[in-house]
C-alpha cells in the first residue's frame, strides 16, 4: 500500500532527483513533473534529463510548459524592480507563483496528493497547523525562500531532503545510479552566469545620471540605476581618496548616493506584502530573529506593526539593508513570515560637517 500520490518537481538537478528517489524508497506513488521556463539549450539539456531521472527511477514522466507565467511573474517583476532602483530575489517570487502557485495546481490536477521539490527545509504538521522548518543542514537551509507559503500549500507540501546534507544527496545518487552526481540547479536560471547588466539592458532602456555625495555634490554619472545596488563599491568609473560605497538609489531624482562604509548601516527598516505562515497577521510586537538576505546572518530585532507594514528594530546595525530583498522572521529553527524591504533609516545621520568625498579622475 502506497502513502499517497506524490508529484516531484523535477530540475534535473541532483536535490530533486534525490528527494524522488526517496519518495519512491518511502513506498509513495510517485510521478516526475518538469516544468519547462525558459527557451533556451541549457532548459532543453534540463529537461532531458528529468525525463532521464523518470526513466531510471522507473516512475512516470510530465512536462509543464509555464513560460508565459514565469516571464510574468518572475522576468518581468525582475526587470521591473531593478528599473526603480531596487534589488529583488526571483528566486521568492518563483518559488511564490511558480512553484507553489502554477505547479502545485498542475500537481494536483494530475490526481498527485502532494507536492514535493528538492529545497532543504523542512514542514512540520501538528494540531495547531502547518509549521515552516529550517533544513538540518543549516549551510544547505533554502527556508529563507520559502516565507510566502500558506497554510493550505503546506498541507500538500512535501520536502524529503530536510534531514539531509547535500553531500548525502550527492551519494545517495551516485549510489542509485542517478545521473545527476555532480549537478546542481542554477540560482537565476534565465541569466547565464548572473550577467544581470546585459540582460536588463536587452529588456529595457535606462537613462544616465549622477553620482553625488551626500551632501548632493555631483562626483560623476552612471549608466542608469538598475544596474546598480545598495552597498556596491567597485563598477562605479570613479576612484576615492577613501573606499566608498552606494549607500542609497534615488529613483526619482535618478540618482545614486555615494558615502563611508558607517554610513551603509541601518538600524530600522520597513517591510510591506508580508505573509505569515500561521496564516494569522500579528497584532503586539514580538521579538524574532530575521535574516535581510538569504546569505546575511539572523539578527536578533523587534518587529512593530502597523496596517499592512511591520517595522524591524534590529539589536544591532545592519550592513546593506536593501529595498526589493526579502526579509525573513525566525523563531529558532521555525520560519513565522517574512515581507519585502521597503526602506531604512541609516544609523548615521548628516551632522552638518563638510563632506569628506573626494573623487579623481574616471577610471
Amino acid at each position: 500500500m502506497t502513502k499517497g500520490k506524490v508529484a516531484v518537481a523535477l530540475s534535473g538537478g541532483v536535490d530533486s532527483s534525490v528527494a524522488a528517489l526517496l519518495l519512491k524508497e518511502a513506498a509513495y506513488a510517485v510521478i516526475g513533473i518538469h516544468m519547462r521556463l525558459w527557451d533556451s539549450p541549457r532548459s532543453e539539456y534540463q529537461a532531458h534529463r528529468a525525463e532521464t531521472i523518470c526513466r531510471i527511477l522507473d516512475i512516470p514522466y510530465h512536462q509543464v510548459d509555464l513560460q508565459k507565467e514565469f516571464e510574468f511573474c518572475v522576468v518581468d517583476y525582475f526587470c521591473r524592480e531593478y528599473r526603480q532602483g531596487r534589488t529583488p530575489n526571483p528566486c521568492v517570487a518563483c518559488n511564490q507563483h511558480i512553484k507553489f502557485g502554477f505547479l502545485i495546481d498542475k500537481a494536483l490536477s494530475l490526481g498527485a496528493d502532494y507536492l514535493a521539490t528538492g529545497h532543504y527545509a523542512g514542514v512540520e504538521h501538528s494540531s495547531d497547523g502547518h509549521h515552516l522548518l529550517k533544513a538540518t543542514d543549516v549551510r544547505k537551509d533554502q527556508s529563507y525562500f520559502l516565507y510566502t507559503l500558506t497554510q493550505e500549500k503546506l498541507g500538500h507540501i512535501l520536502f524529503p531532503l530536510a534531514e539531509y546534507s547535500r553531500g548525502e544527496a550527492k551519494q545517495m545518487a551516485k549510489q542509485a545510479g542517478l545521473p545527476t552526481a555532480t549537478k546542481s540547479s542554477q540560482d537565476i536560471c534565465f541569466i547565464s552566469q548572473k550577467n544581470y547588466g546585459t540582460f536588463l539592458s536587452q529588456r529595457f532602456s535606462t537613462l544616465p545620471g549622477d553620482i553625488v555625495d551626500t551632501r548632493g555634490r555631483k562626483l560623476g554619472q552612471h549608466r542608469g540605476i538598475a544596474f546598480y545596488t545598495i552597498g556596491q563599491r567597485h563598477g562605479l568609473g570613479l576612484a576615492f581618496d577613501k573606499p566608498l560605497y552606494i549607500i542609497r538609489i534615488e529613483p526619482e531624482g535618478n540618482r545614486i548616493v555615494l558615502g563611508h562604509e558607517e554610513e551603509l548601516y541601518s538600524q530600522k527598516l520597513a517591510a510591506q506584502k508580508l505573509n505569515w505562515i500561521s496564516g494569522k497577521a500579528q497584532q503586539e510586537p514580538i521579538t524574532v530573529t530575521a535574516k535581510i538576505r538569504y546569505k546575511s546572518k539572523e539578527a536578533e530585532a523587534t518587529l512593530f506593526f502597523r496596517n499592512d507594514t511591520v517595522d524591524v528594530h534590529f539589536a544591532q546595525p545592519q550592513k546593506a539593508v536593501t529595498p526589493g530583498q526579502a526579509i525573513v522572521f525566525y523563531n529558532v529553527d521555525e520560519v513565522l513570515g517574512g515581507g519585502i524591504i521597503e526602506s531604512s533609516q541609516p544609523t548615521t545621520q548628516d551632522d552638518g560637517k563638510e563632506s569628506f568625498v573626494s573623487a579623481s579622475k574616471p577610471r
